[in-house]
This record gives C-alpha cells, structure tokens and sequence, in this order.
C-alpha cells in the first residue's frame, strides 16, 4: 500500500478551484490539491466524473474555464499540449498519440529527434531508445510498424516517448487496462521506479487494488466535484467505493446459471489458422461461457476474429448449429447468428461521430427497412428498449457516441448487436476501461444473456473476471489452446498454464 505523503515545501504541481463545462453543464468544479515531487497521485471516480477532463487539462488537451494550474508555484495557462510539455508534463490517453505507419523508434523520438548541425543522427536516436528500453525493461522492435503491435506493446512505446522528452509530470489514464497481469506488474514497477528518481506520477485507473498498491494519495471524484484527497493508506477497495457512487455496490457478477447436460453445440471450430493462431478447435454450448485466458499475444483475440470472419483463416472449419460455413465473412457470420465485442470500442466498434441512437440501431438496419426507407417508429422502439436493456445513463440517444464516458461507450458497444439478440456472442474485453458500477452492469447482463440461452465466448486481460463468468476456461500460449479448466479453476493453474 502507498507510503504517506507529506508535501514540498513548493509542490511540482497544483490545481486551484480547476473547474470546466460544455454548454452550459458543468464537469469539474473547484477542483483543488497539491502533487509533491515524486508523488504518486491516484485519480479516481465512476465513468463520468471528471478525471479524463481533468488529465485533459493537465496534458493542454483542453482548457479550464475556471480555477489555475500552478508548476512550482507559478500559475500557469496550458491552452496546448506543446504548453505542456514545455513544463515537463507528459499526457498517455487511453486512446493513444501514436502514428501507426512510422516504426517504434519513429514514434519515440517524434518531434525531437537528435541531429548534429541540423542533420538527423540515428545512431544517437538507436542508443538513446536502447538505454531507456533497458532503464523501464521494455522489449520493444525499434523498427516494427506501430501498426502491427498490440494494444499493450504500442502503450509501452507512449511511455518511453514521455521518458525520450525528460516528462517530469507523467499523466496516465488507465495504464493497465490493456495489459495482462505480467505486464502490469512491470509497468507498475517501473512507475515506483520513476517516482523514486523523482517523477511525479498521475494515475487514473478503475482498478481499485492496483492504486491502492502503488499510490501516495488518492483523490476521488464524483459528478465533477472533489470529493476527498487522502492517503491511500488510509483506505480499503470497499471505503473508495463509497466515495466514488456515495452507496454500497453489490459483488461484481452472480454465478453463472448451471449448463444443462442436454445443452446443444452452438459453434464448434475445428483446426483454425492462421499467421497468428495454429490448430485452434474449440466448441461452446447454448447458454455457455466459454473463458479464453492467456498473456497478451497469446491468440485470445485473434481466435475471436477468425471466428468472426474478420481474419481470414488458411486451415481448419467453422461450424453453426452442425452447418459448416463455408469461407468465414463478417457478413456470412452475422447472418448465422454470431456477434463480436471488438477489444478497442473506439478503433472497430462504434461510429464515434454518430449518435448513440445510429450506432445502436446500425447492424439490424435491414430489417427495419421497406423499399429502403427506414421505419422510424420501429427503430425509435428498438433503440429504447435496449438503451434500458443495457442500462446506458443519462438521455444520451441524439448525443454523438464518442461524447459519452466510457462506461456508456461500452454499454452501446454491447446494445448494438442486442436489437437481435445473437446466438453466438465474442466479447473482447468486456470491462476496459469502464468504472465499477458499469462492470456490475454488463457482467449481469453477460450472465442474463447466457442464462436465456446465448453461447457467449469472453476475452479478458483480468484473470478474475474470466473465472468469474465462465463455465469452462480455455488457455492460449503462443496462438494454440495449451490447456482447459472447469469452473471453479485454480488461478495459479491458469497462470502456470500461460507462462509455462
């Protein structure tokens, strides 16, 4: 658990009376506490309480209508990210600032690259990136395409550009929720070690043990306002809770609904591959969760994709209900019952500019159609009845679906393929990145959905949650199933498992 803090005389970093609102209707208001030098500070709330505007403004992503910002003392006006990083402050988004089609290296040194006389010197870049790879333990490609990493290598490469720019603030919105557990452990280790040279840390994160762990103090936010800034010491999971919702939140998910003996084989995948899964087979129930564990690149959501059709396989069938299909499409799949909850919302699941009404209403589309005219009325009753399904907050279905907070965002990800409900549903990551409240909600809605008779596949970076839903998990090391456990399964089997 974080050590007390007791500040500088000066802190690095303060925030006096920090308020901001949009049209009218107020997100943060009177925000105000001190970060000392190599503090690391916990920010935490519900989905929609404030702390991304809050980091926004830090980082100069946007600007505070009200209140200051003060680096050692000095109030300051960041009114751009390049404000920002001129005072050492470095912003890592959970949507990242990376330019996909430049290399690694590229990405780490953009913008500062070292030269001689004007001209670039890569051979400085090259042993600048090897020092800071080995300083944080990082095992990154210089020269791989940001395309091609993962979610978790490409946040790596965020935080070594924040190191390349000598960030004396590290602003960092959900860390974590892309990495396995392994991966968390370093990261959160080479932030203890960061804030022991002096690195002021900023930490936003819905998982509420990990900032217990490594946080000096905690602020909590609810509704824009300030709520407490205390010592993590002197709080529990459950005491934060309180102060995050203002009541007692029930446990995280029931037990799942006990599988019939009789159930029938819903989806059964024989010998998939391809040039990231080798000889995948699996099958899953009417009414099953099936758990998918393993490290990050371990072909958990690569299998969901080829399942999906969204990757194409060389080897191997897909079989519906004891039908084969033949030449796995998106399309091909949708029609044969399967829906897919992709692993970034943002990248492959929503329409960000559309509201949150046309995101909903978008894969059952056809059906409401005559003569390709939509009917209104239908596709009015249909989005509302699974607004209510979901439990999407606020009156949200003429907002644009990227303006709302990440709990609803997700939330809107899983109502979107509810107007019809699938036979087949592959969730990816079901909770990133969303706040205590909401993973209740979708985790009851999964187990709902399961017990009416969906085959449900889940994904998930938290080991726990996998255990905690599934009937029967399945673990992936390096693109193949290398083992299979019954619920209730051992954690340390699991883990065992994925590593060795």
């Amino acid at each position: 658990m974080g050590k007390p803090t007791t500040l500088a005389s000066t802190p690095v970093l303060a925030l006096d009376g920090v308020g901001k609102s949009y049209n009218g209707i107020s997100v943060l208001r009177g925000i105000s506490f001190e970060i000392a030098p190599g503090e690391i500070h916990g920010l935490l709330g519900e989905n929609g309480a404030g702390k991304s505007t809050l980091l926004k403004i830090l980082g100069g992503a946007i600007t505070a209508d009200a209140g200051a910002v003060l680096f050692d003392g000095v109030p300051t006006r960041l009114s751009s990210p390049r404000d920002s990083i001129a005072h050492g402050v470095s912003l890592i988004s959970q949507e990242l600032a990376l330019v996909p089609q430049r290399t690694v290296l590229e990405n780490v040194f953009l913008g500062g690259w070292a030269n001689a006389a004007g001209f670039a010197t890569p051979a400085a870049d090259r042993r600048r990136f090897d020092e800071l790879c080995a300083e944080v333990g990082f095992d990154l490609d210089p020269h791989a395409l940001v395309a091609s990493l993962p979610l978790g290598k490409a946040q790596q490469v965020e935080i070594l550009k924040a190191l390349a720019r000598g960030s004396r603030v590290l602003c960092l919105d959900e860390p974590t929720a892309a990495l396995a557990e392994a991966e968390t452990e370093q990261l959160l280790e080479v932030l203890r070690t960061l804030a022991a040279r002096g690195t002021t840390i900023v930490i936003v994160s819905h998982f509420l043990e990990e900032v217990l762990g490594i946080a000096d103090r905690i602020t909590v936010l609810r509704d824009g306002a300030q709520i407490a800034t205390e010592d993590a010491s002197a709080h529990t999971s459950d005491s934060l809770v309180r102060l995050m919702v203002g009541r007692e939140v029930a446990a995280l998910s029931r037990t799942p609904a006990p599988l019939p003996d009789s159930a029938p084989v819903v989806l059964k995948a024989e010998g998939l591959t391809n040039d990231r899964i080798l000889d995948v087979s699996l099958e899953v129930r009417r009414g099953e969760i099936l758990g998918l564990a393993g490290l990050v690149g371990s072909g958990r959501s690569e299998t969901l994709r080829a399942l999906f059709g969204a990757d194409r396989i060389s080897a191997g069938r897909v079989s519906v209900s004891g039908v084969p299909v033949r030449r796995a499409t998106i399309r091909r799949m949708i029609d044969r019952g399967l829906a897919l909850v992709p692993e970034s919302r943002k990248d492959e699941g929503l329409v960000l500019r559309r509201t949150t009404a046309e995101n909903i209403a978008l894969p059952s589309l056809g059906g409401r159609q005559i003569g390709g005219i939509v009917r209104q009325g239908a596709e009015a009753s249909a989005v509302d009845r699974v607004v209510a399904m979901v439990d999407v907050r606020g009156s949200v279905r003429h907002v644009p679906v990227g303006a709302l907070s990440g709990g609803n965002q997700q939330k809107a990800l899983f109502g979107k393929w509810l107007v019809t409900p699938p036979e087949v549903f592959l969730i990816d990551e079901p909770t990133r990145g969303v706040d205590i409240g909401a993973k209740v909600n979708i985790h009851n809605l999964i187990l709902d959905l399961a017990a009416a008779g969906t085959a449900v596949i889940v994904v998930s970076s938290e080991l726990e949650e996998v255990m905690a839903l599934s009937h029967r998990i399945l673990v992936l090391r390096a693109g193949r199933v290398v083992a299979e456990f019954p619920s209730p399964a051992d954690r340390e089997d699991i883990m065992s498992a994925a590593f060795l």
